[in-house]
């Protein structure tokens, strides 16, 4: 039996791919428990008997976390980094520090943003491994910002001394011992990075809470159905882009059925429709299942639901790493991407059109989904870090 002690972001998107793994190596014997600034975050991901560790942090939404909705390209990476990732790694370097020396695990498992987990894990001598929830920084995501790539990696070596081994060399992003990509080469193209320890093990996908309950009984098997979602961090930029997605899924309204997420409330909700389904939240997983095309920001864990079920998209990247996975999608033939700010209902109809009638981007979705379900998920993450905590004994 070996102790496995995961740190993540308080962040929905980081959180989940790790909940799968994180509940396979339970069930095989091993101990497990998390660090995060927001422990109730976990519990409702992970179940109400995780064990948790807090830590201090900001929490995206709370004061001084809040990112202006209009921020995109550099502007919103450097506040990314300067206002949230940094931040959030030195305050949270303490508690995680403390959690280690509580919980004595074999291996650190750090979220790729979760900076200190790796920097933390290094200072005291402890194998860690990276949970890379995407794969934008693994391909070449700075290759045309030379600036901001040497910037973030002076900031990495600012924290480094605050925080880790001054002498230590990898990048906290990267573990150079155990690399667990959550995508696989045939998404990500020819730029996806190989070496022995990097592995890419597909989406892991776990159960998640139902939620309150979804109208199922309202879907149309006559009409195709489309899935409007824009993640759980973008309902203050989102308004806009969802109005023009409802106009262009009415106008469709004889032949497509649209379920829309929408949490900020931006969307009014007529009593008795039926043709465009406007909820706060969705059973996103379960969903996918019964939907032919869906409309996203290219958030990392949408895209990979999607492609798991073998259903292609039309992206709407916004900002962080988003035009990267987008840039991905359209490679791959799995989808076909629209200017977020700018599109009108027009071209996003005409987008869905595309995406719903052309065989050649639901054949590139299935060929991806094969591939992800061949990666091995979760199944396959937790195979591998036994055998790092093994390797390390």
């Amino acid at each position: 039996m070996s102790a496995f002690l995961f740190v993540v972001p308080p962040l929905t998107g980081h959180i989940n791919p790790a909940v799968g793994v994180a509940a396979r190596l339970a069930a095989h014997g091993h101990r497990v428990a998390w660090v995060c600034a927001d422990p109730a975050l976990v519990r409702r991901l992970a179940g109400p008997d995780a064990e948790v560790f807090g830590c201090a942090g900001p929490v995206p939404g709370a004061e001084g976390a809040v990112r202006p909705p209009d921020l995109r390209g550099a502007e919103a990476l450097k506040f990314l980094w300067e206002w949230y990732l940094l931040p959030l790694a030195d305050a949270m370097a303490p508690g995680i520090r403390a959690a280690a020396e509580a919980f004595r695990p074999d291996v650190v498992v750090a979220d790729q943003q979760a900076f200190a987990g790796a920097l933390v894990a290094e200072r005291l001598g402890l194998p860690w491994a990276t949970s890379a929830t995407t794969s934008a920084e693994f391909t070449g995501a700075y290759d045309g910002l030379p600036k901001v790539a040497t910037w973030l990696r002076h900031r990495l070596t600012d924290l480094r001394a605050r925080i880790g081994d001054p002498s230590g060399t990898a990048d906290p992003r990267s573990s150079p011992h155990l690399l667990l990509i959550f995508s696989t080469p045939e998404l990500i193209g020819p730029q996806a990075p190989l070496a022995p320890h990097i592995h890419y093990v597909g989406p892991s996908l776990a159960d998640r809470p139902a939620g309150p309950g979804f109208p199922w009984e309202l879907l149309d098997r006559a009409r195709a159905k489309v899935l409007v979602t824009l993640g759980t961090a973008n309902a203050d930029a989102g308004g806009r882009f969802l109005v023009e997605c409802r106009t262009a899924l009415r106008e469709r309204a004889d032949r497509v059925q649209a379920v829309v997420a929408d949490p900020g409330g931006a969307l009014t909700v007529p009593p008795g429709d039926k043709d465009v389904l406007i909820l706060p939240s969705v059973p996103q997983l379960a969903l996918l299942e019964r939907m032919d095309a869906v409309a996203c920001h290219a958030g990392h864990n949408t895209v990979c639901e999607a492609l798991w079920h073998g259903v292609p998209l039309v992206v709407a990247p916004i900002r962080d790493d988003q035009p990267v996975v987008a840039a991905q999608v359209v490679d791959a033939g799995a989808g076909v991407r629209v200017r977020f700010g700018r599109v009108r209902a027009d071209g996003l109809g005409a987008a869905l059109d595309t995406v719903l009638t052309d065989p050649a981007h639901r054949a590139a979705a299935a060929r991806i989904r094969t591939a992800f379900r061949a990666a091995g998920g979760a199944r396959a993450a937790a195979a591998h870090l036994e055998r790092l905590a093994a390797e390390c004994r």
